[in-house]
């Protein structure tokens, strides 16, 4: 009531934003553990867990010959780490604050910043993750492992594509939360629940007849998947996935989503919730 705001350029406003979006990626980052250093590793502990779960299962069940011929660590990372980056995004985007949300009582606080920061912090840790757990793998197994992967590059742009297409599905997730919060935490659960197989990071796709290929192509995740080892892989040429439909599909929901929280914003009110 009392205080004056000056008005800023539109460079000083996009400072300003940022710095918002950082100290609130910050806050999402650190909202595990008191200690930043603590926080930080037990997220990155949870992807670690995650490969080495997947790198003993392949060898206990004896399915490591269905893997594509190179490295079988970089197979698995391929599969494991744009699984964990969708998942985790998607996560964070719903369970972000929405407008009914004590946070946004305070004036420089909006749904964007909040979403903007959920989506960050995310892709903060993953590739914090992903750049230790190579370190280490290189260090103290395969010292030629960044040789190994044919296209970097492309590996990272499909990462990045996972992170975008899961911020997109949780977009919409996230808009229809206020109106139907039991469904759609019910619903979000079960997509990634069926995301451990339908994303496609067990098997090649390539290997797929055509009757199964249909019960995974229309997840953007079991494209991205596919992608990244074409990109990592000197001998595998991914023929049955597409990046450009993820990307398309990505832009489509993200849109959806960025309407519905539009609406949303508008319309709704702490008192929805009285009553659960």
């Amino acid at each position: 009531m009392f205080q004056t705001t000056k008005p800023r350029s539109r460079l000083g406003s996009a400072f300003y934003i940022s710095e918002l979006i950082y100290h609130n990626s910050v806050r999402a980052v650190r909202r595990t553990h008191g200690n930043a250093f603590m926080a930080i590793f037990m997220n990155m502990l949870q992807t670690i867990i995650f490969v080495l779960a997947f790198y003993f299962m392949f060898q206990i069940l004896g399915m490591r010959s269905t893997a594509i011929r190179g490295d079988f660590m970089i197979y698995i990372m391929t599969g494991v780490f744009l699984y964990m980056t969708h998942t985790k995004t998607l996560s964070a985007v719903v369970g972000s604050e929405g407008p009914a949300s004590p946070m946004m009582q305070h004036a420089p606080m909006n749904t964007a910043i909040a979403i903007a920061s959920a989506m960050l912090s995310t892709l903060y840790i993953q590739i914090l993750s992903l750049v230790f757990i190579l370190f280490i793998y290189d260090v103290a197994f395969n010292p030629f492992v960044m040789q190994e992967i044919h296209d970097p590059i492309g590996c990272m742009a499909m990462i990045l594509l996972s992170w975008f297409s899961g911020a997109a599905i949780g977009m919409v997730f996230l808009a229809a939360k206020p109106w139907f919060p039991t469904p759609v935490q019910i619903l979000s659960t079960v997509y990634q629940r069926a995301n451990m197989i339908a994303s496609g990071k067990m098997f090649v796709a390539n290997t797929l007849p055509s009757y199964m290929l249909v019960m995974f192509d229309w997840n953007p995740l079991f494209h991205t998947i596919d992608q990244s080892r074409g990109y990592a892989f000197v001998d595998y040429n991914p023929r049955n996935s597409d990046w450009e439909y993820a990307l398309y599909l990505s832009l489509v929901l993200i849109m959806i989503g960025l309407m519905g929280e539009f609406y949303t914003r508008k319309h709704a009110s702490a008192s929805w919730s009285a009553r659960r």
